[in-house]
């Protein structure tokens, strides 16, 4: 045997044991490291209102203090009233079920001559033992659902502490990035910065301002139908659509559309007509000319980015996706070079058709006359 086959072992299975360790290790904590990029980016989203705040001499600290308190209060505030909202509904629902039950049995009698009545309903659906079962389910996950309740309010708290401090010592963070750093790589780390907090400052700016205009415009069409709860609706309308990416239009709808259900069904359509209007004219209208100076991508990229970021990193990627992909591309579009385009038609997808034919006539006499030349 080689002298070195032993150590070469030895020293493979080393490797294989610190790989395994490290594997380990990164997927006990990919949950506090995907929490600490979300607070990375909620403080890049809050420190253009920390900056003006301290510029005007108020201490970071206390400027940060102000801007999270103001979003804990709105975000408390949208939640009770929503919960209130949602409250209410469910007892009016619940004490107008056996008016809906008959309304259905008498549809299903006139329709399918057949004799059913409510109290034979009810008791076949409480002596069910589907019904048994999903209750004795429901018991035992109480603990479940208190547990994913308290386990999702302590990594809001996480996520709010870490931004808390991202946001407060920005400036003292900065330092100690660019302190390892040589001066010339410390220009690009700051340019990334200020590209990272413009994106991803602009992108909440933007996506509020529609937040705002498309709950102004939804609240005026639940006050014309007469939708219980408009203001509310109207709020939950504007959030979930504009800052879920890709299916936050649908979620966003489907209350408001339940709600107006149980007024008048055909109210629910008019929701549904108005909510597919109301997203195209954002999508061709208002999005474009809101983000242009600040998230301006493609809409293709836009959505690529979102899957992207779902595959990687679940809801979190889709709600970072876009802002980063904002910052990388501007990052990207400062150091590559560009040229000028040439005036083409072809640049604007006009194919020049007629020159093509006459080129091919062209050519086909000057081989007809070489061919006429060669026989002579």
């Amino acid at each position: 045997m080689p002298r070195w086959l032993p150590r070469a072992l030895v020293l493979a299975l080393a490797l294989y044991a610190v790989f395994q360790l490290g594997n380990w290790a990164f997927h006990q904590v990919i949950g506090l490291l995907v929490n600490i990029l979300l607070a990375f980016f909620l403080a890049l989203a809050i420190e253009p209102a920390v900056g003006r705040m301290a510029a005007r001499g108020m201490r970071r600290g206390l400027a940060t203090f102000l801007v999270f308190f103001a979003v804990t209060v709105f975000g408390v505030g949208f939640v009770v009233l929503l919960g209130s909202m949602l409250a209410g509904q469910i007892v009016d629902m619940v004490e107008n079920f056996p008016k809906y039950l008959d309304s259905l049995i008498n549809w299903i009698n006139q329709n399918f001559h057949t004799d059913l009545s409510r109290v034979e309903v009810q008791d076949s659906v409480l002596s069910s033992d589907w019904l048994q079962k999903y209750v004795q389910n429901s018991a035992s996950g109480v603990l479940d659902v208190s547990a994913t309740v308290l386990g999702g309010l302590f990594r809001l708290l996480t996520i709010f502490l870490f931004a808390f401090y991202f946001a407060a010592d920005g400036p003292r963070l900065r330092r100690a990035l660019c302190s390892v750093l040589p001066p010339a790589r410390q220009t690009e780390v700051l340019r990334a910065w200020e590209i990272a907090v413009d994106k991803t400052g602009g992108y909440l700016y933007s996506r509020g301002l529609m937040a705002l205009i498309s709950g102004v415009a939804h609240f005026v069409v639940f006050e014309i139908l007469g939708v219980p709860y408009a203001p509310a609706l109207a709020v939950w309308v504007g959030l979930v659509s504009q800052f879920i990416p890709t299916i936050g239009t649908y979620l966003a709808g489907a209350l408001p559309m339940l709600i107006a259900f149980t007024v008048n069904p055909w109210y629910a359509l008019w929701v549904l007509g108005f909510v597919v209007i109301y997203q195209q004219f954002e999508n061709y209208v208002l999005q474009p000319k809101l983000t242009s100076k600040t998230v301006d991508i493609h809409p293709a990229v836009a959505f690529g980015s979102v899957i992207a970021g779902t595959a990687l990193l679940g809801a979190v990627g889709a709600l970072i996706a876009i802002p980063a992909v904002a910052t990388l591309q501007a990052f990207l579009g400062a150091y590559v070079k560009r040229y000028d385009v040439t005036d083409d038609p072809r640049v604007h997808g006009h194919r020049r058709y007629g020159e093509a034919v006459v080129a091919r006539l062209q050519k086909a006499l000057h081989h007809k006359k070489e061919a006429s030349q060669g026989e002579t």
